[in-house]
């Protein structure tokens, strides 16, 4: 469902992605973690085509990004970390707009739109008359992925799709993205909460320094390492050496 094939990027001369490869099957949930500037997010925007690559592809369904973006982008749904959206809209014309880029008539987008807003418990009044510029960041966020989910598409990336939503919010949402992967879906779920990336996804890919550290299911990375959780691998595998010890350290200074 979503090949990644080497994909690399430079800035500068610098890599941020360093030949990545990547294979996620239907009906899986791949949680794509990584340190700051690992290369996830810049991973993400090439697989979209919103980011050419130095070398490598991606295909989602078969499609190569690269050689037919259109078609490869149609099967495709995307929750960035930015949550821009066009401000000076409502979010029902907001909405409306991103159903006709993929060709779905008003008549059949609105029922759709209306299902979501059951689901996020968004006020139909408040998304005709409200811009978006106005939207809490929560608010925004459900339309983000309002938008990103309304063609339903085969393949779903999303870039901390948390940030912003309640305790409620995020509970229905992680439970919508099970029952989309049961549905054959392939979902790529980059985020820092750890914790609910051990408990969502079926698999997690940890990146550093644009490379691929370890690909595996959860329990059966924490059984070969040893570790007691998700969190404390990542840190083994990605983090300063004697962390707690500068910790400590700090702490015994800042404190009085």
């Amino acid at each position: 469902m979503l090949s990644i094939l080497g994909l690399t990027k430079e800035f500068g001369g610098q890599r941020a992605v360093d030949g990545l490869w990547l294979e996620v099957p239907p009906g899986t949930i791949l949680g794509l973690l990584g340190p700051n500037g690992a290369g996830k997010t810049t991973t993400l925007k090439m697989v979209t085509g919103m980011l050419a690559p130095t070398a490598g592809t991606a295909e989602i369904c078969g499609i190569d990004i690269r050689t037919d973006p259109l078609a490869a982008k149609r099967k495709l749904g995307f929750v960035p970390d930015s949550g821009a959206v066009y401000e000076a809209l409502t979010g029902l014309e907001y909405l409306l707009l991103i159903a006709s880029l993929y060709g779905i008539d008003e008549h059949e987008a609105r029922p759709r739109i209306r299902q979501f807003l059951d689901f996020f418990e968004l006020h139909e009044k408040i998304l005709r008359s409200k811009l978006l510029g106005n939207y809490s960041k929560g608010m925004r966020r459900k339309v983000v992925i309002t938008a990103a989910l309304l063609h339903n598409p085969a393949v779903v990336l999303l870039d901390e799709p948390l940030d912003g939503l309640d305790a409620n919010a995020a509970a229905g949402f992680k439970a919508l993205l099970e029952t989309l992967a049961r549905e054959g879906k392939t979902i790529v779920y980059s985020s820092h909460v750890l914790d609910v990336v051990e408990r969502v996804c079926h698999r997690v890919a940890i990146i550093a320094g644009g490379k691929l550290v370890v690909d595996a299911p959860p329990a059966e990375l924490l059984q070969k390492s040893g570790a007691a959780s998700l969190e404390q691998l990542f840190t083994r595998l990605t983090g300063v050496p004697g962390v707690e010890a500068r910790v400590a350290d700090f702490a015994k200074h800042l404190l009085p």
